[in-house]
């Protein structure tokens, strides 16, 4: 990339430059700011090759198909390499042309495609199948050496997922928990959701412990008592308390002119401390 633009005037270089780190930096978080600063450094410098690439890359992550396919177009007539080959046809899928898409995975292009290549086309070609309504044939054209091989590479865990899926399309549930389970012990990017889907197959639910039961808030609501309401109800028994108070000073009063044994021996009373049972 470097090279492409020392082909332009520096403070147009410097200018497209920033653009492009921008589209770097946004593409993932923010797709729609990279594509506005792509079409920015697209409208400097479109004869630039990288630039065209990035804007492409841009385009297919707003889901602008027919903008991405122009784009990778243009990038392969400016440097000869087939690299793009399978994001092009994957464009071809989103446009709603799943045939154009298992015809590119057919063309001879293929065959220069390095090992992550050929996967990545292997990929697309059984989206495509899925798209056609051809779940089994999906199935198949995910089977071979790459799959079953031991090595990790960084297309495994994409691979094993997408064979997980389509088996699971297919109503092969076993083996589609074999090969989640697979896939979840490949990606350690966390690229794919494959644990979670595991663990969906195996019937685990997760709860968010943050998020309260309104059930639970409910019942929590009706057993906190408002303390004024306390206070009330304090008041309510202090006022209790003096009518007690009141009620035994009269039976002290009345009791003061009997014998006041029989007084300690009332069954309200504990015999020999002057405390009460209730």
């Amino acid at each position: 990339m470097r090279q492409e633009l020392m082909s332009l005037p520096k403070t147009l270089a410097d200018d497209v430059a920033r653009n492009l780190v921008m589209v770097a930096q946004l593409l993932d978080e923010d797709p729609e700011a990279a594509y506005e600063y792509s079409r920015i450094a697209l409208r400097l410098a479109s004869r630039v090759a990288a630039v065209r690439e990035a804007a492409g890359f841009a385009s297919y992550a707003t889901a602008r198909y027919g903008e991405a396919l122009a784009e990778f177009r243009a990038t392969k007539r400016m440097t000869g390499s087939v690299d793009l080959w399978p994001v092009m046809a994957d464009c071809e899928r989103g446009m709603g042309r799943p045939e154009r898409a298992l015809a590119m995975a057919g063309a001879p292009e293929v065959q220069k495609l390095d090992k992550a290549g050929q996967v990545e086309m292997r990929l697309v070609a059984a989206g495509a199948r899925q798209d056609m309504g051809q779940p089994e044939a999906a199935v198949v054209t995910l089977q071979g050496p790459e799959l079953a091989a031991n090595a990790m590479n960084p297309w495994t865990a994409r691979l094993r997922y997408a064979y997980a899926d389509a088996l699971l399309a297919v109503d092969r549930k076993a083996e589609a928990r074999e090969w989640f389970a697979k896939a979840a012990e490949a990606d350690q990017s966390g690229s794919t959701d494959a644990s979670d889907r595991l663990a969906e197959l195996d019937g685990v639910e997760f709860v968010d412990a943050l998020v309260e039961d309104p059930a639970e808030s409910h019942d929590l609501a009706e057993s906190v008592v408002p303390a004024d309401a306390e206070s009330e109800d304090d008041a309510d028994d202090d006022e209790d308390d003096e009518d007690d108070v009141e009620i035994t000073e009269a039976e002290v009063d009345i009791t003061d002119e009997a014998d006041p044994a029989s007084f300690l021996d009332s069954p309200f009373k504990e015999p020999g401390t002057g405390t009460s049972k209730a």
